[in-house]
Order: structure tokens, then C-alpha cells, then sequence
């Protein structure tokens, strides 16, 4: 890791401190944090607002970016899929999804997984390492810029999903950070009611999740009706089981506020979990801790050779929706982005694009 310290990842009251240890006003802090997340500056040179002996200290002992961008990669949907490097290279992947009415980044919160998902490219990497709160918030950052040039403007909003590479709540302090950073009204201005996290069933850290005062949307990965097939496709469910992750997604729902929404996501695999039989048992599931206000994202396994499964078929997903709905979950299809470069849910750390 570099020595010097990562101004992405400052909060305006660090900077501040720093500042005020070089014997700076408070204001000049600010000024820092506007041209760094406001005005999406890259280097120091460019915030031509501050004295020079001020910029001189800052590019001594700090920096503004520490990843770099070693591939881009553009889908037929304009969907984009980043492939950048820490400064000890490694790989960070984001995906920006652009849509009518806003758009969205995708973005990553480790390098790697160690989380082993059956059905994921990213567990083939397994865990290189936790990321940053400045290169969490720098990935948002670099995408901005390059969709929008510096100091553009973002027309459609921004929405962000902590839903790439890694386990968000495994990194759950430089997460909460992260998410802070980018929401200040003098910065990103991302609020938490436009960001959505989820997590393949850290226990633990969905009930610290539910105390937050200020927090994001929450997604959970489920995928499987039952202990036995949820042990095979996602052995933390070994770890913390259905019943453990239902409990606590009961007590989550139960802290919901106005607005506020709660997922599950359901990865449809073709011939694994996609029959009327396993919809009845995911409705029997939520039915068994009265989980009477969550949905269910429904969303087709992007295949890829390495891995053993194919996706479900078009019909197939109609009618496992259809036969929620008959039982009373409500259930949405989510399309799928970027199939055509690798930027799909799952795909993640394949690192040759098709197409």
C-alpha cells in the first residue's frame, strides 16, 4: 500500500485535522473536498484555487488517485465494465449501467471473494484483499469522469449497488465510510436512499447494518429455498444458516423505514432452483418468518464457460415469478446488462471481454 494518505477516502472533518496540522484554515479543507468529489479533480495541480505552498505539502505526504484504469470495455446495451489496479495491482472492477431515468454504478468492495459462491466468477479469484475507503469511493469517481468528463454534470442522478466483486459487509467500516463520503451535499452529493448494498448473509453484520442511523437500501442473495441446496450453491449458509439469515432478515424488516427497501435476490439457475416446486418452497420460507414486506429480485444466471451452469430459460423465470405471485411474494424480473462483455451479475474477474 502507498504511505501516502488517499484524499478519496478523507471525510471532510479528516481533512480538516489534516489542514489544520499543516497549519491551514478549516476552509481550505473544504476546498479540497469540493474539488476532489464535487468537481472530481485527479490531482492536486488542478485545484488551482489553493495557494501553491499548500499544494506543494499536500502532493508531498498525500494523493488524490490510486487506481488506474487497465481496461474498458463497452456492451452493444452501453452498459461499461472498468477493469482497474491498486497501486500493488490489484484488479477492482466496476460497471456503470446507464439508463432514461438514472443512472447506475456498480461498484466493488473487495478484490476478489472469499466467499466461494458456486455460481460466481469472482470466487474463482478467492480473497486478494479488502479495499479501501478511498478506492471504494475513487471507482464512482473515475466512472463519473469518464461518462461525464471532469466537472460534468450527471443529467439522469446517480444510483450506486455495492453488488461487484466481494462481500460488502466483510469490509463493512471502509463500507459505512464510503458511503458517508459520497453522500455529503458538498461532494457527490449520493445519498444512502440511492445506494443499495448486498450481501450473500453475513449474519452478524445485518443487524449492525440495521442500527445504522443513516443507511442504504439492503439486498440479501438467497438462491436457494432450503439448507441443502443454499450449503452447495453458497457455503456461508454452513456458516450461518437459513434460519440464522431468515431471523435476522426478520429483525431487518421489522427496523424498515418509510421508503426504505429490502430484497432478496434470486439467482436462477437452469434445472438447479428454478422449478414451481422451489418457488413454493421460497414462499413457504418467507411465509415461516412472516417476511410480509420484503420482494424478490428474480435475476437469470449469466453463464460463462468456466462455470458449471446455464441460465434459466425466459418461460422458465415467467413461471416461477407467476408462481410466487400466486402465493403472495411479490417478484420482479431484473434484466440483465452487459452480457456481451462480461459485466453481468456473476461475471465479474473475467478478464477477456467477448464481442
Amino acid at each position: 500500500m502507498a504511505d501516502k494518505v488517499h484524499i478519496a477516502g478523507l471525510t471532510r472533518a479528516e481533512l480538516e485535522a489534516l489542514a489544520a496540522g499543516l497549519g491551514e484554515p478549516s476552509y481550505r479543507a473544504i476546498q479540497v473536498f469540493k474539488a476532489v468529489h464535487e468537481r472530481r479533480l485527479k490531482s492536486f495541480d488542478e485545484i488551482s484555487d489553493l495557494p501553491k505552498r499548500f499544494r506543494a505539502r499536500l502532493e508531498e505526504m498525500a494523493e488524490i488517485s490510486r487506481l488506474t484504469v487497465e481496461s474498458k470495455y463497452v456492451s452493444t446495451d452501453g452498459t461499461r465494465r472498468y477493469l482497474m489496479k491498486t497501486s500493488e495491482g490489484m484488479p477492482v472492477e466496476t460497471v456503470f449501467i446507464p439508463s432514461e431515468g438514472r443512472d447506475t454504478i456498480c461498484f466493488s468492495s473487495q478484490s476478489g471473494c472469499p466467499l466461494k459462491c458456486d455460481f460466481c466468477l469472482t470466487a474463482r479469484l478467492g480473497l486478494l484483499r479488502n479495499l479501501t475507503t478511498g478506492e471504494i469511493v475513487e471507482q464512482v469517481i473515475t466512472v463519473l469522469n469518464d461518462v461525464y468528463g471532469v466537472n460534468g454534470e450527471t443529467p439522469h442522478g446517480t444510483n450506486l449497488v455495492g453488488m461487484g466483486a466481494g462481500e460488502p459487509f466483510l469490509n463493512f467500516d471502509n463500507l459505512v465510510k464510503a458511503i458517508e463520503i459520497m453522500s455529503s451535499e458538498d461532494g457527490l452529493f449520493i445519498v444512502a436512499n440511492r445506494v443499495t448494498i448486498s450481501t450473500a448473509g453475513i449474519v452478524p453484520q445485518i443487524y449492525k447494518f440495521a442500527q445504522l442511523d443513516t443507511r442504504p437500501h439492503l439486498a440479501i442473495s438467497l438462491s436457494a429455498p432450503t439448507d441443502e441446496q443454499r450449503d452447495q450453491l453458497m457455503p456461508i449458509n454452513k456458516r450461518w444458516n437459513l434460519d440464522e439469515l431468515m431471523t435476522a432478515a426478520k429483525e431487518f424488516e421489522g427496523s424498515l423505514r418509510r421508503g426504505e427497501r429490502f430484497t432478496f435476490e434470486y439467482v436462477m439457475l437452469g434445472g438447479i432452483n428454478d422449478s414451481d416446486a422451489h418457488a413454493r418452497d421460497l414462499a413457504k420460507l418467507l411465509e415461516r418468518y412472516q417476511l410480509n414486506r420484503v420482494k424478490v429480485n428474480l435475476i437469470p444466471h449469466n453463464g460463462a464457460e468456466q462455470l458449471d451452469y446455464s441460465a434459466s430459460s425466459e418461460d422458465r423465470v415467467a413461471g416461477f415469478k407467476r408462481t410466487l405471485e400466486s402465493l403472495g411474494v411479490d417478484a420482479y424480473v431484473r434484466k440483465p446488462r452487459g452480457r456481451d462483455i462480461y459485466a453481468a451479475c456473476g461475471q465479474l474477474a473475467a478478464m477477456e471481454a467477448r464481442g
